[in-house]
């Protein structure tokens, strides 16, 4: 997914984007709320970590701010308060979940994953399309009932695809997805994807529609 990450702690920012990063999500990170607001104005994301004590701006206003516009985008609030005050103030401000630091990153990771089932409308632990299963909590993939062996990237790909079998996704979508803002993106990196992914699982699950994307299919 991406996911913008929200946090002035260099050392809590850092470990997380990179953890988030090998996980398979393309990581934003923003130290404070000004800017994090720009960006929720400029950009698309799928999640939203977010502090509640930032600099400039306050992790609640953000929030405030992002509901107030009608967004419903996902946003956990991660945050050393844990008074029942701050984990009221915050659910009530517009969060979907309430994680109090330190917390341990398979607890954040299967909140992610759970936050997405629900904003997506997809509650079983596994995605199936045809012959072709994917776990989101294990990444592993079977086709046919063998399991298939994927990169990161190749993995994210049709873990975007497989999400809403059938709709079209287009190139700059899978593109907005699977990178952050410093990653330098080849012109043909989702076509290369999607070309491995084909040799890997089956040339016709995934379908190219000329002028406007990818599309999975049902064999």
């Amino acid at each position: 997914m991406r996911i913008l990450l929200v946090e002035d702690d260099t050392m809590i920012g850092e470990s997380l984007s990179r953890a988030l990063t090998q996980s398979g999500h393309a990581v934003d990170w923003l130290r404070d709320g000004e800017s994090a607001d720009h960006a929720l104005r400029a950009q698309s994301f799928d999640m939203v970590l977010l502090d509640i004590g930032l600099p400039k701006r306050q992790g609640i206003e953000v929030l405030k701010q992002l509901r107030d516009r009608g967004e419903s985008l996902p946003v956990i609030i991660i945050t050393a308060r844990e008074s029942l005050s701050d984990r009221v103030a915050g659910l009530d401000s517009g969060a979907d979940d309430y994680l109090v630091k330190p917390f341990e990153l398979e607890e954040l990771e299967a909140r992610i994953r759970a936050l997405e089932r629900r904003h997506i409308g997809f509650h079983k632990p596994l995605l199936q399309c045809g012959e072709l299963t994917v776990n989101p909590v294990t990444h592993e993939v079977r086709y046919c009932g063998e399991v298939v062996a994927l990169s990161a990237r190749e993995y994210q790909v049709l873990h975007l695809l497989i999400r809403r079998p059938g709709a079209i996704v287009s190139r700059a979508d899978l593109e907005e997805q699977l990178y952050n803002w410093q990653a330098e993106i080849e012109s043909n990196a989702v076509e290369v994807h999607v070309h491995r992914l084909r040799q890997k699982i089956s040339p016709k699950m995934i379908r190219t529609v000329r002028g406007l994307g990818y599309q999975m299919v049902t064999e």
